[in-house]
Order: C-alpha cells, then sequence, then structure tokens
C-alpha cells in the first residue's frame, strides 16, 4: 500500500510539462543555427571596408558593450522562461505568462518597426540572415535581442500598478484612482514608460546598439549627432504597446482581469478560456504595435525626419538614406534605400538620384568643407 501511495505522490512530468523546457530549447537551437554578425549580405555590406572601424567612440570608451547587452539578455530571459514555468506550475493559465508570452511574440512585427522609426542596429549584433523574407525590412539586421521584448512592453506595469495600490489605499471609494481605476493605471503606465524608456534607449544609443539615423529635430536630444534619440516620439510611441499590456491583466474586485472578461465575448472558445484570454492579448498588442509602427510611418512619409545621425557609426555596412538626407549632410557613401522606399512613403521613384549639398552640411568629413 505505501509503495502504491508513493507511486501516485509522485507522477512522472506531463508531455505539457516537457512542452515547457522544449520550446525554449528548440528556440535556442535554431538561434544558433543561424546566427550571423557582421553585415554579411551584399546589400548592406560595405565593399570599400575593412574591419570594423568606428568613427565615433561609445560611452566610457568601453568596446565591449554590445557582448555585455546580449549576455544580460541571455541571463534575463532564461530566469524569465524560469519564472514562467514555475507559475504556470502553481497556477495554470496565469494571466502575467500569458502576458509574457503575448508580448515575447509580437517580435514577428519587429523588422517593420525598425523600419518605421529609422531604427538601425549595429551589424556586430548577433542577428538573422539579412535577406530573409520580412527580416529584410530592418534596415540593417535583425537582432537576436529583441526577444526580451517582453521585459520591455511589460515591465512598466509593475511600478504602475504597485503605485495605484498605494494611491487608492490613501483615499476615499469615491476618489477617481477607484472611480476610474483603468483611466489611472493608463496615465501612470504612460509616465513609468516614458521614463523607463528613455533611461533604457539613450543607454543602448549611446552604447552603440543602434541608432535612430533619422529623427525629427523637434523632440529629439542630441539631434544631429550620432546618438540623436527622439525623445517625444519614441517614448510616447512605445507606451502604445505598454498600456494596453498593463490594462489587459489588470484584475477588478471580482479577481478577473480585464482579457478574462473580453475574452469571453469568444463564443467559440468558451470551452477554452486561457487560449481565449491569450488571443485577446495577442491581438490587443499586435493592433498597439502596428499603431505604434503607424505612427512613425506618418513621420516618415512627411518627410519631417531631417536631422541625421552624424557621422554615420558602422562604416563596415552602406549608409542608409531612403530619401537621400544623409548625402545631401555630407556623409560619405555608398549608400542604400532599403525596402518599401516607393510608394509607401510617397516616393514613386525610390531614393532621390541627386542630393545635393545643405548651406551647411552636418556630416561633411572635416577637411572636406
Amino acid at each position: 500500500m505505501s509503495g502504491r501511495v508513493a507511486a501516485v505522490g509522485t507522477p512522472g512530468r506531463s508531455p505539457a510539462g516537457w512542452l515547457w523546457w522544449l520550446l525554449p530549447a528548440a528556440l535556442i537551437g535554431v538561434i544558433a543555427w543561424f546566427a550571423r554578425t557582421g553585415a554579411v549580405s551584399p546589400r548592406i555590406a560595405n565593399p570599400e571596408v575593412t574591419g570594423v572601424p568606428r568613427p565615433v567612440e561609445v560611452l566610457f570608451g568601453f568596446d565591449y558593450w554590445l557582448e555585455l547587452q546580449q549576455f544580460f539578455c541571455v541571463v534575463a530571459m532564461i530566469v524569465l522562461i524560469v519564472v514562467c514555468i514555475q507559475a504556470w506550475r502553481r497556477q495554470p493559465g496565469h494571466p502575467y505568462v500569458l502576458m509574457a508570452i503575448a508580448s515575447t511574440a509580437i517580435v514577428w512585427q519587429d523588422p517593420i518597426m525598425n523600419w518605421a522609426p529609422y531604427a538601425v542596429y549595429n551589424p556586430q549584433l548577433w542577428h538573422w540572415p539579412e535577406d530573409w523574407p520580412l527580416i529584410n525590412l530592418s534596415p540593417t539586421v535583425e537582432p537576436f535581442v529583441v526577444i526580451g521584448y517582453a521585459l520591455f512592453y511589460f515591465g512598466p506595469y509593475f511600478p504602475a500598478v504597485w503605485m495605484l495600490r498605494r494611491m487608492q489605499a490613501k483615499r476615499t471609494m469615491d476618489a477617481f484612482v477607484w472611480r476610474h481605476p483603468l483611466w489611472s493605471l493608463a496615465g501612470l503606465i504612460l509616465v513609468f514608460g516614458f521614463v523607463m524608456d528613455m533611461m533604457l534607449e539613450v543607454t543602448l544609443v549611446r552604447t552603440g546598439m543602434y541608432i535612430y539615423s533619422q529623427a525629427i529635430p523637434f523632440g529629439t536630444i542630441f539631434a544631429g549627432t550620432t546618438y540623436q534619440f527622439p525623445l517625444i516620439w519614441e517614448s510616447t510611441f512605445v507606451t502604445f504597446v505598454m498600456i494596453p499590456a498593463g490594462i489587459l491583466v489588470y484584475r477588478d474586485d471580482t479577481g478577473r482581469t480585464v482579457a478574462e472578461k473580453l475574452a469571453q465575448r469568444l463564443r467559440f472558445l468558451q470551452h477554452r478560456p486561457v487560449l481565449a484570454s491569450f488571443l485577446m492579448m495577442f491581438g490587443f498588442l499586435n493592433v498597439a504595435y502596428f499603431c505604434y509602427g503607424g505612427a512613425f510611418a506618418l513621420i516618415r512619409v512627411s518627410g519631417l525626419a531631417t536631422s541625421v545621425a552624424c557621422p554615420y557609426p558602422y562604416p563596415e555596412a552602406k549608409v542608409y538614406d531612403p530619401q537621400g538626407y544623409y548625402e545631401r549632410e555630407g556623409q560619405p557613401g555608398p549608400y542604400f534605400e532599403g525596402y518599401w522606399n516607393r510608394i509607401t512613403i510617397g516616393q514613386p521613384d525610390g531614393r532621390p538620384a541627386v542630393n545635393p549639398l545643405v548651406d551647411e552640411p552636418g556630416c561633411l568629413p572635416k577637411g572636406n568643407g
């Protein structure tokens, strides 16, 4: 009898349990198989440059920022996966786990969202092959570090909801934070998200992970330098994703999340509430991410992003110059315009063939003026 009880009490690992471990392992295997560094594709590689020269110094002159950042990303994702697995085992269908998966899964849009705001990544990052469909929309390369999106887009929810609870605890039930908790949470995520994005992105740009090659001068800090950052635009637009990510996992006084209540409208999935909640999260985040990219696409079409990051910091790659602004500012070529650079942004003939220098070119090498 005792042997039977022991056997019942220690069941083998379920197929679903194994799946939790196999999927991340498979993803790591795929990444390891296809990973590459450098400007490999002739489409973006500069044949006139050998090695990896850098015309500007990164933060503190430390040359190993990329290695450190990629190592941190790997460690953070391992920790996140382990935490999610443990949370799921304790509570299958945990909304935080579902949101972590959903906010990671929107990474399929990332090449488009690099194209829209002129986000040019350092070719020395580990990345996917540059000429793959969809991947090739990214101005230079599509790096693997973006797999850490869950930490970025879902992270601001936690300090925001903590602050909301503190504010509610100090106020009466007729206060705004009680009557409109979702609006209050959205406002707090906007503030926390803006600040967190500013601190993170300014650091990543300054340490050489990527640049915003073009930006609207107004609202951009360090405009016209290699490390320019469209503060008002990027740090505001990015909250388009952060806010719904937080609101969808907010629990009301019934203990149900917003996503769970919305999922009840998916009648064909009434018997699969966890799947329905996930699809709601994934759907809303995809729409929100499209709004982020759409806002930057409008800026791109308008032609207002006239401030270029000078000098271009990745000479081993051709200069990403879809509208000819770099050439006008005196940045030496060769240039490439990338994809989606014709009717998509109102340039039926693509990059202008003739781009005369402006009166005071900001990228012109010293001695050439």
